[in-house]
């Protein structure tokens, strides 16, 4: 359930701490009772309270009203925690579907009753056993999508996790600073639990640049923190190269979405 909103009003709160983060000089409180279809009174005790507690201020309780720093770092995590509470909604929706797509194994006829299970962070059906079992839809290929019905029991998936290797800034020597020998028995090693490397990210340039010397595959490159929250939650194991500060909002992200992750220092 979504915490931030718990308690009584606060999602009045953050509705109307949206508004106001709009920078509209002429909102009034009737304007954001319309839009929020709540009283003006409600809004003017809403508003009262956003004023005491430090995330408005205004001359008089009266408009215009300006957002503070305090009001803009609530309001974007309530957003990150509403986003999260959705995508666990349309997730638990998504398993309601009629139709699911899968690669198929091997040649697979309609009707016939297959096997669903996720490798690699891909979902396969083919006649083997598995926790999850489907019905064919449609004839498909080896290796081609294939439509499923009827889906029933659970498709066993383990969480993955992230090692970061910290990389110095071009400042501090780059590449040349970087301890790349370490960085390669990483990626030949795994996991402290000896899994497998699945994916690598890059975050900076720099940390481009170690991947191409070393010869490793680059599978992450843009919005890397999300990206690498979504192949951990498919069960893939990340290993990240990440530059200086960048390392920061990185983590802060993989710390929000709830995946586990290493931090190793790559400097010499």
């Amino acid at each position: 359930m979504m915490k931030a909103f718990k308690k009584r009003g606060a999602l009045t709160h953050f509705q109307i701490l949206s508004e106001i983060s709009k920078q509209d000089p002429h909102l009034k409180q009737k304007d954001l009772a319309n839009t929020l279809g709540i009283t003006i009174q409600a809004v003017s005790e809403n508003i009262k309270t956003l004023i005491e507690e430090g995330y408005i201020t205004s001359k008089d309780g009266r408009s215009p009203y300006k957002i503070t720093q305090k009001g803009i770092e609530k309001v974007k995590k309530d957003a990150i925690n509403l986003r999260r509470y959705s995508d666990s909604v349309l997730e638990t929706m998504n398993h309601f579907k009629t139709v699911w797509p899968a690669i198929a194994n091997e040649k697979l006829k309609e009707g016939e009753k297959v096997g669903v299970y996720m490798d690699d962070g891909v979902l396969y059906a083919g006649k083997v056993e598995a926790s999850a079992t489907g019905t064919v839809l449609k004839d498909a290929s080896k290796y081609h999508d294939v439509p499923l019905g009827g889906l029933n029991g659970t498709i066993e998936m383990n969480i993955g996790e992230a090692i970061i290797i910290t990389i110095p800034n071009i400042k501090d020597g780059g590449s040349k600073a970087t301890d790349l020998e370490l960085i390669k028995k990483v990626y030949e090693n795994g996991t402290q639990h000896g899994s497998k490397i699945d994916r690598v990210a890059t975050i900076g340039t720099v940390a481009r640049s170690v991947a191409y010397q070393l010869d490793i595959p680059i599978s992450i490159e843009f919005a890397a923190a999300q990206a690498t929250a979504n192949a951990a939650r498919k069960g893939l194991n990340i290993l990240a190269l990440s530059v200086g500060e960048m390392t920061k909002a990185f983590i802060r992200e993989l710390e929000e979405e709830k995946i586990k992750y290493n931090i190793i220092d790559g400097k010499k």
